[in-house]
């Protein structure tokens, strides 16, 4: 049989070998239908909001959804406090719940990698510096500094995954030196090395490739920390200012009346719990997928 031949069988083997996995796993094919559904959703918000999230009509406002009898199909999940359409407002939270919780990981997961790596590849002072400044930053909890940060500067969207993003590296640094120190010492490594290859070249194609499942389980762990702290922080009053449709904002706001309304925080709080639940069973899945014991 032609080498040609054999590399199409052992790719085609493998690729089934990966199907068969996720089939196999369920949790990860329901995160991820949630949240590639709510991916959509906040990519095609303007076609599938029935009406426009800000417009405000005091006449309607506080309007039950649509299973309450006093409820309409105008506006299925009714309406709130100043009259505006509560399932546009949803639609158009999952665009500023997913920006926060992508942008954040994305600014973290570069200054947590760029640092745990180097810890974990050249150790000595470098290391001792880095595992100084994870200290450092797990000694300062995350909520309180974020209120005082937003407080002082002021509450936006671009403030938020700012200060989301500078404060939530710890947990890649310190995966990534662990896995960086452990890959450090294997064979492939040091023969890359011995054949004069340079730093740079040995942490991109020695190094980086097999630490990037852990890095995706992270990266999924941090985007749902994001979008919870975001709405902590929205809840607050101190997050996404109104009248961006946050779900965390929308929680805040209806929290006055939620003995008498109950559907204005049930909504939202569903809303939230579903697409963090989602994004960590999909992170499992990746990983229990990718581990290197479970490769072929």
């Amino acid at each position: 049989m032609p080498i040609t031949d054999e590399v199409k069988l052992d790719d085609g083997s493998k690729l089934g070998s990966l199907t068969k996995k996720i089939r196999g796993h369920q949790g990860m094919i329901i995160g991820s239908v949630i949240v590639f559904a709510v991916i959509a959703i906040a990519l095609l918000a303007p076609l599938l909001a029935p009406h426009d999230p800000y417009e405000q009509d005091l006449m309607k406002r506080l309007l039950p959804p649509f299973w309450d009898s006093r409820g309409s199909w105008e506006h299925i999940f009714g309406t709130d406090h100043l009259g505006r359409d509560y399932l546009s407002r949803l639609i158009y939270g999952a665009r500023i719940s997913l920006l926060i919780g992508i942008g954040a990981a994305l600014i973290s997961g570069l200054i947590g990698t760029i640092m745990g790596v180097m810890a974990g590849y050249f150790g000595g002072r470098v290391d001792m510096v880095v595992t100084f400044l994870i200290t450092v930053r797990l000694s300062m909890p995350v909520v309180l500094v974020a209120l005082a940060v937003v407080a002082i500067v002021g509450g936006s969207l671009q403030v938020v995954i700012t200060v989301l993003g500078l404060l939530l590296w710890d947990r890649f640094a310190v995966v990534m030196r662990s896995s960086t120190l452990q890959i450090r010492s294997m064979d492939y490594v040091a023969a890359a090395q011995a054949v004069g290859c340079s730093v740079s070249r040995v942490l991109m194609t020695e190094v980086m490739p097999n630490v990037v499942n852990n890095l995706i389980v992270i990266t999924t762990i941090e985007i749902a920390h994001a979008i919870i702290l975001e709405a902590a922080l929205s809840f607050l009053g101190l997050g996404v200012q109104p009248p961006l449709p946050s779900w965390g904002l929308m929680v805040s706001e209806g929290k006055d009346m939620m003995l008498f309304e109950p559907w204005l925080i049930t909504i939202p709080g569903v809303a939230l719990f579903l697409l963090v639940l989602a994004i960590n069973l999909m992170g499992d899945g990746v990983r229990d997928i990718t581990a290197p014991e479970n490769r072929n």
